[in-house]
């Protein structure tokens, strides 16, 4: 069993280790960096459209300013030098101030010969502000614009004619600015989320994933088993579930190797037992030849015990292939199978003081197979004698185990009722289940796991039914065989359907 261990060992998978860059942490950090810099894209659209409307609402503004005060000296005309200083503080070719439905030139040097574009910065929407915004920044530089709005409540009207080379320049420059402090929001948020969601998360799954790792290579060692947090999130709850599913599957590990282990054993045991009981068989045979009463009443039930002995010792271990052999089925007197059943544990039971009670019709037939079934109402009335056994002995305490059946159409139900202390809660918990599900201490709970998949293969039921008295109560459901159309039509009128006739 050692070398098999260290053969699965090193058959297991190796841990998977994980590239510093193509982990969840640097995807994490990445897909970080790259949302933040596109919400910064999203902030810049509007941004340097907001900054290229300024930047021309400031030269309107300056050409403005100045050109009320030129408004304002009446029959002067300005010497070319102070033209030519204010045109070049306001960056333009020329500025024009209209009044009063006038249009009054108050500064041009050389105008060229067309204007490329204009632009009313009174009517401006956000749309056509980025739209003009990214058409400077990637195609100017070279035009002659024509731009204009109203001054204030004034009623007049500033425009002005320049060139878009130092504009575009401003552009350029405040994008780069721009995209340097975003890079920099970007690598610093991405960095702060980074390292808050990897303490939050990455770790606590990356502790998950180490300890399935580790389960999966060596799932018999005990410090496999991971050990959650102390935290109320949804990975500290997934850390508890992951170790009750590890304890549970250690659990079960163990179970199924103690479980090839008695298989092996069992094994060389029914080799040996098969020998003893085919030269008990012999020997019963001689015994129906005694003339003796005693014998001749007690030999055909001899026989049949041993007959079963020989077909269980065949099929020992047929709890431990994938499901019971097919029934089969065929009509059974159910007061006979009972009474067989009664007759192997009333030796045991009388040792006990323990008394039985068959209430089943003489009649009653039921579509079973009769060694199967017999196992079921074996094990389950064995339970109860055993489980009244443990009771002390008490002459006001009656100890009896009843076994009754009746016929409901075409299914058949049988119930086995004791007077005993009842079926424990933990018992009850693991119901049907090998190894688990035993009553008394010291048993292995095969009995109702075995009995449960008998009846299951005769498509009936069996469920643990509560009762007000004190004691346990079984009940088994079996149905009949479904028979074909043509069948029934064959069958008398009167009387039960034959369920042998068809399948």
């Amino acid at each position: 069993m050692q070398e098999t261990g260290r053969q699965s060992a090193g058959n297991a998978p190796q841990a998977t280790k994980t590239r510093p860059w193509s982990g969840l942490s640097a995807r994490l950090l990445w897909l970080t960096f790259v949302f933040v810099t596109l919400a910064e894209i999203l902030i810049f659209l509007p941004s340097i459209a907001n900054m290229r409307l300024n930047w021309l609402s400031d030269r309107l503004n300056t050409a403005a300013a100045a050109s009320v005060v030129v408004d304002g000296l009446k029959d002067v005309v300005l010497p070319k030098p102070v033209r030519d200083h204010t045109l070049m503080a306001t960056d333009t070719k020329a500025i024009v101030l209209t009044k009063d439905g006038m249009r009054h030139l108050i500064a041009m040097a050389d105008m060229p010969p067309t204007v490329d574009y204009q632009y009313n910065l009174d009517d401006v929407s956000l749309p056509r502000a980025i739209y003009d915004a990214f058409d400077e920044l990637l195609f100017g530089g070279d035009r002659v614009i024509r731009v204009f709005c109203p001054i204030n409540k004034t009623g007049m009207k500033i425009e002005v004619v320049m060139a878009d080379t130092n504009l575009r320049a401003a552009m350029i420059t405040y994008s780069r600015n721009v995209l340097l402090i975003s890079m920099v929001i970007s690598l610093i948020s991405a960095g702060l989320i980074f390292m808050a969601i990897n303490r939050i998360m990455i770790r606590p799954i990356r502790r998950l994933t180490n300890s399935i790792e580790r389960f999966s290579q060596h799932p018999e060692e005990a410090d496999s088993i991971f050990e959650p947090g102390k935290g109320a999130d949804e990975l500290a709850a997934a850390g508890r579930h992951l170790q009750r599913m590890q304890k549970e599957l250690q659990k079960t590990l163990r179970q199924q190797k103690n479980l090839a282990e008695l298989g092996l054993a069992v094994s060389k045991i029914n080799h040996d037992m098969r020998n003893i009981l085919a030269s008990a068989q012999l020997i019963s045979d001689r015994l129906g030849d005694t003339e003796d009463p005693m014998v001749k009443r007690l030999a055909p039930k001899l026989l049949r015990t041993i007959d079963r002995a020989v077909s269980y010792s065949d099929s020992v271990l047929s709890f431990g292939r994938a499901s019971e052999a097919e029934p089969k089925r065929r009509l059974v007197r159910l007061k006979m199978v009972v009474q067989d059943v009664l007759d192997v544990l009333t030796g045991i039971g009388a040792e006990g003081g323990i008394g039985f009670d068959i209430r089943v019709p003489d009649d009653l037939t039921v579509d079973a197979d009769p060694d199967q079934l017999f196992r079921v109402i074996h094990n389950l009335v064995r339970n109860a004698v055993q489980a009244l056994m443990n009771e002390p002995d008490d002459e006001a305490v009656i100890k009896q185990v009843t076994v009754s059946a009746y016929r409901t159409g075409s299914v058949v139900s049988i119930s086995v009722d004791d007077t005993g202390p009842g079926m424990p809660q933990k018992a009850r918990e693991n119901l049907f289940k090998a190894f688990r599900g035993s009553t008394r201490s010291g048993g292995t709970g095969l009995g109702l796991a075995i009995a449960r998949e008998l009846v299951l293969a005769h498509g009936g039921t069996i469920a643990l039914v509560e009762k007000a008295q004190p004691g346990t109560l079984f009940r088994i459901e079996i149905p009949d065989r479904p028979i074909a159309i043509d069948g029934f039509r064959r069958q008398p009128s009167q009387g039960t359907p034959n369920p042998s006739s068809g399948s």
